[in-house]
């Protein structure tokens, strides 16, 4: 049954992320049966947030690392997208340059007011639906992924992102794919135009992944103890729940269980 009210929300940031402020959704957990369910309702977009750089001084390198995570892939899963706007590209590269930059000067310096407020304000608009205005759907694989990474073993959710997003880019890179990664990489990156397309989609993506090593995140799922004995079965949980064969590169369980397996 749909709601028909919700009670009214008030919520005051401490952690720059998941961009719950100025969003309509969450994830409701179960874990009886592994499952992390996403829930989007227009009644529960808050009816006031309250925004203090200053409350995020305090946040710990690992989890500010792992918001930024979370946060540029809210951004590379409404790039990815099949039909794009030149507005929209736009907002997305510069927010993905944005995050990597202020992520850098707050694990630099906790207290820099105005980089934790740059990367707040990023955070905020990362999921709010603004970066996709007028694109196609992307499916959000990655977070489709992660989703049961964090229910079968409940790891810090942006660290599973991170893990996971280089494999799936590595693994969807394809002809179809290759000149939203030669976009990607020139305009986030600043990699060389003139370099052959292939050259350029392979850099793109070994600079997002340095960049998450940059910042101390574990790059590999046997770091944050996730092994190979459920690859299978989280696999096929992923396959059967997310609907990532529509995703913007369909995804079917044999792909699932490879990018899974490319990241351990």
């Amino acid at each position: 049954m749909k709601a028909k009210a919700a009670l009214p929300i008030v919520d005051i940031l401490t952690l720059a992320a998941t961009g719950s402020e100025y969003d309509c959704g969450g994830v409701i957990s179960r874990t009886e049966t592994n499952d992390k369910v996403g829930y989007v309702d227009p009644l529960l977009f808050p009816v006031c947030s309250i925004l203090d750089p200053v409350y995020t001084f305090t946040v710990s390198k690992k989890q500010t690392a792992a918001g930024c995570a979370d946060a540029m892939n809210h951004t590379i899963e409404q790039y990815f997208a099949a039909d794009t706007t030149l507005l929209n590209d736009g907002f997305c590269e510069s927010m993905l340059r944005s995050l990597m930059v202020n992520a850098r000067k707050c694990l630099d310096n906790p207290e820099d007011y105005t980089a934790r407020a740059e990367m707040m304000l990023c955070c905020t608009y990362g999921c709010n639906g603004i970066l996709s205005l007028g694109n196609s759907p992307s499916g959000w694989p990655c977070h489709g992924i992660e989703h049961a990474l964090s229910a079968y073993y409940d790891i810090t959710h942006g660290e599973g992102l991170a893990i996971i997003t280089p494999r799936w880019m590595r693994h969807i890179l394809s002809e179809k794919t290759i000149d939203r990664f030669v976009k990607y990489g020139i305009n986030v990156f600043g990699i060389d135009a003139s370099l052959p397309k292939q050259e350029i989609a392979e850099k793109a993506i070994d600079a997002t992944y340095a960049f998450f090593e940059s910042i101390h995140i574990p790059m590999h799922l046997r770091e944050v103890g996730i092994d190979e004995s459920r690859i299978d079965e989280m696999a096929h949980h992923i396959a059967v729940n997310e609907g990532l064969e529509n995703a913007y590169a369909p995804l079917t369980e044999q792909d699932i269980k490879e990018i899974l397996t490319a990241s351990l």
